[in-house]
């Protein structure tokens, strides 16, 4: 059937031949855009969200959902020295499962990076507002809050998407330099308040340990899951690699690792050193340090947090941007999408595009659904690259892979078992906003995608040749 075509590795080392992107990443800069991309909103906002469902038990749901990720991670290191081409999972597909299912992930792919960035920006905001409200200088809530939160909109929310915006649009390397420095400093200040709060650490804030059992422990990871989301964006930034086959897989490593000890450690000792109950959803770490009366401490995390989340908010736009691209250069969605600025080497309209799109979302939607809306969109992405792996295996089993994931099949098995079982902790509505969303994209794929295919295209165009000879 035409729409399980699929594309090769030719076409796609074809097609980022001529991308006209920039080569100037290492394996440095993609960890720091993984982990740009990864601590940010997850460990200075879920963390005391996850307390609230799980109170200090939120340090398994951490643990489960980092060994989710951290199996996926092993699948994710496997494809791109596989394929050293921008668009993460929906190339993969493309290429084991064929067009129909890789225009599915591609976009659910959308739904996650255009929510994430959404929730970041959102998450940005509330940390903002705190700290002038620590200050004794409250912002109106009418223009810090969406419509459904008794608000007009989310101004702050809009603004610093915007400004990310324009600084994507300038150009990868100046983004990734000034990326590079921002997750330097927010390292440097959930380091300080690790080290500030291990000395405060009650024993007694630990009991009850698991007020709300199993099922508190699975509905915080299923929320905190969000913490681990952005190391995939690590996969989208292949064609702006130095050495992608190395690079990639390296970077994808070291991005894992610093953060799994970052947030365990935020985790252990937020819920020591404050009671579960007590902990500011929307400004934990900042408001733990100030309920120890550590005030100067407390102000100088919190403006790391704020600068800090600006570094996700950028890595974040920029994989959506990336998808969006490859995506249009395959046809599948109008050719605007992948034009890229020759001042600035960037896809330059369509950074406009999707900046403008995390506005609308991060202006009028509340940051719950924002959150559990990623959640179910990403963990759906990962058992397609889990069963992705195992396909390819007995498809293309003498392609050159640098790096192998171990244990295949079971650890794309158990990886797909943890995200089934992280998915069967949301909200109902968040299942149907999520079928809702792929019916949507269904129906553009049918009008618009299958028609424009280039894949499809140069098959009839073969065709055609081939009968007149």
């Amino acid at each position: 059937m035409e729409i399980f075509r699929k594309k090769t590795i030719y076409n796609f080392r074809n097609d980022a031949s001529k991308s006209g992107l920039k080569k100037k990443l290492t394996s440095f800069d993609l960890a720091a855009v993984g982990i740009g991309c990864v601590v940010g909103t997850g460990i200075f906002v879920a963390t005391g969200q996850g307390a609230k469902f799980a109170g200090p038990a939120v340090i398994i749901s951490f643990l489960i959902a980092a060994i989710t990720s951290g199996l996926c991670s092993l699948t994710y290191s496997e494809l791109t020295s596989m394929f050293p081409v921008s668009g993460s999972t929906y190339s993969y597909s493309y290429i084991a499962f064929g067009e129909i299912i890789a225009w599915i992930i591609g976009w659910d792919l959308m739904l996650e990076y255009l929510v994430a960035g959404a929730a970041v920006a959102s998450a940005w905001s509330g940390t903002f507002t705190g700290i002038f409200a620590n200050f004794g200088m409250k912002i109106p809530g009418i223009i810090t809050k969406t419509p459904m939160a008794g608000g007009i909109i989310d101004l702050p929310a809009v603004l610093i998407t915007l400004a990310v915006t324009l600084l994507l649009y300038k150009g990868v390397s100046e983004s990734a330099k000034i990326n590079n420095l921002i997750v330097g400093l927010k390292i440097t200040m959930i380091l300080l308040f690790v080290f500030l709060g291990v000395t405060h650490i009650k024993i007694t804030n630990y009991h009850p340990f698991s007020p709300y059992g199993i099922t508190g422990v699975m509905s915080a990871a299923s929320i905190i899951f969000f913490s681990f989301i952005g190391f995939d964006a690590i996969a989208t930034a292949v064609e702006e690699t130095k050495n992608p086959e190395r690079d990639v897989p390296k970077g994808i490593m070291i991005c894992f690792g610093v953060v799994v000890v970052l947030y365990m450690s935020v985790a252990l000792v937020l819920t020591g050193i404050i009671p579960f109950s007590k902990i500011d959803i929307n400004n934990a770490l900042p408001g733990a340090l100030s309920y120890i009366g550590i005030n100067w401490g407390s102000a100088l995390v919190g403006v790391g947090a704020v600068i800090g989340m600006i570094s996700t908010l950028l890595c974040v736009l920029y994989a959506q941007v990336r998808i969006f691209m490859v995506m249009s250069r395959d046809g599948l969605l109008p050719k605007v999408f992948s034009n890229v600025n020759e001042k600035h080497g960037t896809p330059g309209l369509c950074t406009i595009i999707t900046g403008v799109l995390i506005c609308i979302l991060a202006g009028v939607v509340p940051l719950n659904i924002i959150m559990e809306l990623c959640n179910i969109g990403t963990l759906f992405a990962f058992i397609l690259v889990s069963l992705g792996i195992m396909v390819l295996r007995k498809t293309m089993p003498n392609v050159e892979r640098k790096f192998k994931c171990p244990g295949v099949p079971f650890t794309p098995i158990l990886t797909i078992i943890f995200c089934i079982y992280l998915i069967l902790g949301l909200k109902p509505a968040t299942w149907i906003r999520f079928v809702v969303w792929l019916v949507l994209g269904l129906i553009i794929y049918f009008v618009y995608g299958r028609k424009h295919s280039i894949i499809g295209n140069n098959q009839v165009i073969n065709e055609s040749i081939s009968n007149d000879l």
